[in-house]
């Protein structure tokens, strides 16, 4: 029996979505962008314009097709209805978690942050114009109770509370993450002016925003604040700013030692996360030493930004860790796998 809604399909009305991005008016981009501002004031039109960009390279032909060429992902003969609980602390940031249940020939029962409907309803409302077959794939929920799986993304806290009420059910719930940057010290300053947007990028609110930066010499720290002088323009934004001058303070008044460009405090620390404002930084004797030191952190970092090397091979480049391809998966958990196997299960 032929399919109803082949994978083809589905791929390229993603695609055809991805193309209307790039077409997109100026007028109902700023409409649609004023939208999102007013609901969270995070979401400045800087941003918004990126995140839009980013979804475009989620988009992209050539890599939907070789993601989705990886897996088994007939149309399911009887569809399962998997509950979404989106983020929202940077615009559209539960797109993929959509992206990826649909793609599975699923149906989306979807939890919107509140702090961020505008962009998403958006480009739902847009990709079931574009194919209609998906109107009865997309439901949002004020509550999504009851559903046959669940994929959740929250703090740790939320995640404990994730865990009580979809512990039984299939799921994979995410929990805080953060992303760390590795200077071996011979960086060049394009790749230091790079790591800037890893860092300041949606003002660092995102798991893959770096948090930290591990440096084998001080002097490295004073080379970063002179490289990243160009994204000063994080300081005229009005929470940035109070965050920054916020933890300033403390720093002063404690007579915590730091240093200060004006927009950035770098602060030692063994911790992981940082505040709004500042970065933490850890010194480092080689890079055997680091990659145990980190080991036991796995489970908290999302990338490691760097130069390639023997005991680091593969980390993300300098400035691209916020433009994920689709099979770069939150916690590196593979969704689509996840649901594959839920397919397969339910097929049996």
């Amino acid at each position: 029996m032929k399919s109803e809604f082949p994978l083809a399909d589905r791929i390229s009305a993603f695609i055809r979505l991805g193309f209307q991005l790039s077409d997109l008016k100026e007028e109902e981009k700023h409409i649609l962008f004023q939208q999102a501002q007013n609901q969270n004031a995070w979401f400045t039109y800087q941003s918004l314009e990126q995140a839009l960009e980013g979804l475009k390279i989620l988009l992209e032909k050539k890599a939907l097709e070789l993601w989705v060429s990886r897996y088994s992902l007939d149309e399911p003969s009887h569809p399962l209805q998997v509950g979404l609980m989106l983020a929202g602390n940077i615009p559209g940031v539960g797109f993929h978690d959509i992206l990826t249940v649909l793609i599975s020939g699923h149906v989306a029962c979807i939890k919107l942050s509140s702090q961020d409907t505008a962009l998403p309803l958006w480009l739902l409302n847009q990709l079931k114009a574009i194919e209609p077959r998906f109107s009865d794939r997309i439901f949002i929920e004020d509550l999504i109770k009851n559903k046959q799986a669940y994929i959740a993304t929250g703090s740790d806290n939320s995640a404990r509370y994730f865990h009580y009420y979809f512990g039984k059910y299939p799921h994979l719930i995410r929990s805080n993450r953060t992303s760390v940057a590795i200077l071996q010290g011979d960086e060049s300053s394009v790749e230091i002016q790079a790591l800037g947007h890893d860092i300041f990028d949606y003002f660092g609110l995102g798991c893959r925003n770096v948090s930290k930066v591990y440096v084998r010499e001080k002097d490295q720290l004073t080379q970063l604040l002179d490289e990243i002088q160009s994204f000063e323009w994080v300081a005229n934004h009005h929470k940035y700013f109070n965050n920054y001058e916020y933890n300033k303070s403390i720093y002063l008044v404690n007579g915590t030692p730091h240093l200060d460009n004006g927009f950035l405090l770098l602060k030692e620390s063994v911790e992981l996360v940082s505040p709004i404002g500042v970065l933490y930084y850890e010194m480092y004797s080689n890079l055997a030493e680091l990659k145990e030191k980190l080991r036991p952190l796995d489970s908290k970092i999302q990338c490691v930004v760097g130069q390639p090397s023997s005991i680091f091979p593969d980390p993300v480049p300098f400035g691209h860790t916020q433009c994920p391809a689709p099979w770069d998966y939150a916690d590196r958990v593979d969704t689509l796998k996840f649901l594959q196997e839920l397919t397969q299960a339910t097929e049996l």
